[in-house]
């Protein structure tokens, strides 16, 4: 399964999704590319689609995507808000079918982390 990640989440998110090959839109030379013309882009070359804000729900027509996308809700879009939810983000790209959309929500601040740890 092809997974893009969108031009404002980090490459090194593609390291969290083990078992998935992963390009990210800056990679693929899409950066800039308007949501529009990037859906045509993404279903000739990908399967699944990554974003972290959910405007593109509203903003798009997505019904009969050849690809599914997974809308990521947390507080920044730095690594380290996002490495918590590589489970939840795997368990989705396991079970996603083509023309659907799934939100991956927020971690309360401090979950996912192992007991001791710091922030």
């Amino acid at each position: 399964m092809k997974v893009l990640l969108d031009e404002c989440l980090p490459k090194r998110l593609s390291d969290e999704l083990t078992g998935y090959e992963t390009a990210t839109v800056p990679m693929m030379g899409w950066a800039g590319v308007k949501n529009g013309k990037l859906l045509g882009l993404i279903a000739m070359h990908f399967d699944v689609f990554v974003k972290i804000d959910g405007g593109i729900e509203f903003q798009q027509r997505l019904e009969n995507l050849p690809f599914s996308i997974i809308i990521l809700h947390a507080h920044t879009n730095k690594i380290e808000d996002l490495r918590p939810l590589a489970p939840e983000i795997l368990r989705v790209l396991a079970q996603i079918q083509p023309g659907e959309l799934a939100h991956v929500p927020a971690l309360e601040p401090g979950a996912g982390r192992e007991a001791g740890s710091t922030p």
